[in-house]
């Protein structure tokens, strides 16, 4: 074990944090929380909570009179979290979308640090993007996030990919709002469109799939046509993290692509999660050793 453990259990003052979305029995955020609280003595527990978006609003219900200090939220809660809010930061309003909670005062106030760490991610993985260009698959909740910091941090350009249907339009609504309020040219295509897919991604140093095409158990599955699509320089990130590889990091692998999955993306988002709700930063290092690289 890194550094000192503090002793640690649960008593009639431990304050509840965790998970709200579905699936979630496959997430370690647990283990990564719940190792923080244990390194620095805090009496907190993390734990998940299989909830579908219909459930959600008679969810928040219930966890405001068991009076829980916050929690994160996954697919498919981060948008409707934004709509049932109390309030929302300056960065979740600009997305549209809330991955983190705090409780307070009788309030649910909603953040969004999935793009702060994506891009910590992408800096620690030892890659440069600012001043270069992105495409990026999906415009949910982490992909808008991911979208958002990426312009507003000085990514060059953005290419974003997404299936033609109800949330199109709200989908060019947003980046008409990332071209107005950043440098960055942001561009929306339809997903299905593989010619201009392929170009994009030709011209592009980074390749970011923001949609949960891959993830376990439909570990088969491969947001882009074939390997044909890819370039050696290109930089291949996966914001899914279960499995570890996925079948796109695979194909960039064969190819001579670096590769990242979301691990270290979940790892600093939590941080930023982590500090909302205890005022104190999580134990990096020590969480990455013990939890994120085993």
């Amino acid at each position: 074990m890194n550094g000192i453990e503090k002793e640690y259990q649960i008593t009639g003052h431990t304050k509840l944090t965790g998970l709200l979305g579905s699936p979630v029995s496959h997430s370690i955020s647990p283990l990564m929380h719940n190792k923080a609280f244990q390194m620095l003595g805090l009496n907190y527990v993390y734990l998940c909570f299989d909830i579908k978006e219909n459930q959600l609003k008679e969810t928040l219900n219930g966890l405001s009179h068991l009076q829980i200090r916050g929690f994160n939220c996954t697919m498919p809660l981060k948008t409707k979290m934004f709509e049932l809010a109390d309030e929302v930061s300056k960065s979740a309003s600009f997305i549209g979308a809330v991955n983190t909670v705090v409780f307070e005062n009788g309030k649910f106030i909603g953040y969004n640090t999935d793009g702060i760490g994506y891009m910590m991610a992408v800096k620690e993985a030892g890659h440069s993007i600012i001043g270069k260009k992105m495409t990026l698959l999906g415009a949910g909740g982490a992909a808008t996030a991911i979208c958002a910091q990426a312009a507003i941090d000085g990514v060059k350009e953005i290419d974003v990919f997404n299936r033609k249907g109800p949330r199109f339009h709200q989908t060019a609504q947003f980046i008409q709002k990332l071209n107005r309020g950043t440098d960055c040219t942001v561009s929306l295509y339809d997903i299905n469109d593989t010619t201009q897919l392929k170009k994009s991604i030709q011209s592009s140093a980074i390749l970011t799939n923001g949609t949960s095409v891959g993830m376990a158990p439909n570990t088969e599955a491969c947001p882009i046509p074939d390997s044909s699509f890819l370039h050696p320089e290109l930089i291949i990130s996966d914001a899914i993290y279960n499995p570890k590889e996925t079948r796109l990091m695979k194909m960039g692998k064969k190819v001579g692509c670096p590769v990242m999955n979301g691990l270290y993306m979940l790892l600093f988002q939590g941080s930023e999660a982590f500090r909302l709700w205890t005022g104190m930063d999580m134990p990096v290092e020590i969480i990455k050793h013990d939890v994120i690289d085993q």
